[in-house]
């Protein structure tokens, strides 16, 4: 299954308009606030769904709930590829909200219930970080030919209807999972071993908040790599005979292929950065959220100060650290919840992470109007560093 879970997350990172997503809203004429408004509806929309698409997952199929999920991800790229104003984007993102619902946490446990009927629980962090790291090999080939795309006809547009094709292909994929992954959903439930009680776990909460946070910080501030490559390509003097859309995507195509290359080895050494710490998940964890966190603040910085070269290298320890301490996150997660509701606990994970985001991103649009792009990031990195020692883990027993 490993080839199996692998492709998902390789053809999963096919979205040809995410590195180009922030630079498409400026362009139809979006205000970074009004940006802001669009992450935010959907985060709000994946909160809403989190937890009831986590619980239908749990208790009629896993398998099921993925293939929806590409469904309605499809949708979405249809609307923004023939609409041109905030309403029909919001109509977009709320249905691509709906898609991370019913995706977000159900493949992962997907995964841990394979590992868990293989025996093979002790390799979470490895096998995890294995399939992750294919994930990241699919956004860097996705970059590079959203980038080729975008450098040949000039226009951000068409990008979405690109992305209708691995999703499709991915549908399938995911529609002929064998169905034994839902044995021990079925087995939990027939027994009557569902429970929510692991929420009141403090571990749990801790792991929750911290993973939350973090996730949070990273998808609210990430695409604004975009805007930073934008200003950088326009002032360097290479390819002046086209453009500024074509030689915005050479450099984006170049940046976003070593970052994401760079982050393939990370999800596949995560396991190396625990070993290093002898063992200690919650010091790999808390480390990499304050590193994170100081990265988005000095690429803020940076950025503020003309040194958007400087700006694009902390961008990269974000991506960096997010892909080396997601395995480990799991794994740390996957140890306070029973099997039987692993979905749902995840679910409940990127229920508080969507909400940190939706109040992330209309402050960051609104910020960046009035004060610009680089002071906005680090408002938000700092905000999030302070809020540390409230998710700060101690090592599980």
């Amino acid at each position: 299954m490993f080839r199996r879970f692998a492709a998902y997350g390789f053809l999963k990172n096919l979205r040809f308009f995410e590195p180009f997503l922030v630079l498409f809203f400026l362009q139809q004429g979006l205000t970074f606030f009004q940006i802001g408004l669009l992450y935010t509806v959907r985060e709000v929309s994946t909160n809403i769904l989190e937890v009831p698409t986590g619980i239908l997952a749990d208790l009629i199929g896993r398998r099921i709930t993925m293939v929806l999920s590409m469904a309605v991800y499809i949708t979405s790229f249809l609307i923004f590829t023939f609409t041109s104003s905030f309403y029909p984007f919001a109509l977009a993102m709320f249905l691509y909200g709906c898609g991370d619902a019913l995706r977000s946490g159900t493949h992962k446990a997907l995964i841990l219930s394979y590992l868990k009927i293989k025996g093979w629980e002790h390799l979470k962090v490895e096998y995890y970080g294995g399939t992750r790291s294919w994930s990241q090999r699919g956004s860097a080939l996705n970059v590079i030919l959203a980038s080729a795309f975008v450098f040949l006809t000039s226009t951000y547009r068409w990008v979405f209807a690109l992305s209708v094709l691995p999703y499709l292909i991915n549908l399938i994929n995911l529609a002929t999972y064998p169905s034994y992954l839902d044995a021990n959903v079925k087995k939990g439930r027939k027994s009557g071993g569902f429970s929510l009680s692991f929420l009141r776990r403090s571990a749990y909460i801790k792991a929750l908040l911290n993973s939350s946070l973090y996730m949070g910080l990273f998808k609210s501030t990430k695409d604004y790599l975009q805007p930073v490559l934008k200003g950088l390509a326009l002032s360097l003097p290479f390819l002046l005979y086209t453009s500024g859309e074509r030689r915005t995507a050479v450099l984006v195509g170049v940046v976003y292929g070593v970052i994401y290359i760079v982050n393939s080895l990370a999800s596949e050494n995560a396991y190396r950065l625990r070993d290093l710490l002898g063992g200690k998940e919650g010091l790999a964890i808390n480390l990499t959220y304050a590193i994170g966190s100081v990265s988005v603040v000095l690429a803020g910085l940076t950025f503020h100060l003309s040194m958007a070269w400087l700006s694009v290298l902390m961008f990269l320890m974000l991506y960096v650290f997010q892909n080396l301490r997601r395995p480990i996150t799991l794994s740390y997660i996957s140890g306070t919840a029973p099997e039987g509701a692993l979905a749902t606990a995840l679910s409940v994970e990127s229920n508080i992470r969507t909400l940190y985001a939706a109040a992330l991103s209309p402050l960051i649009g609104y910020l960046a109007d009035v004060f610009g792009v680089g002071l906005a990031l680090a408002s938000v990195g700092a905000i999030t560093l302070a809020l540390l020692p409230v998710a700060f883990l101690k090592e599980r027993g």
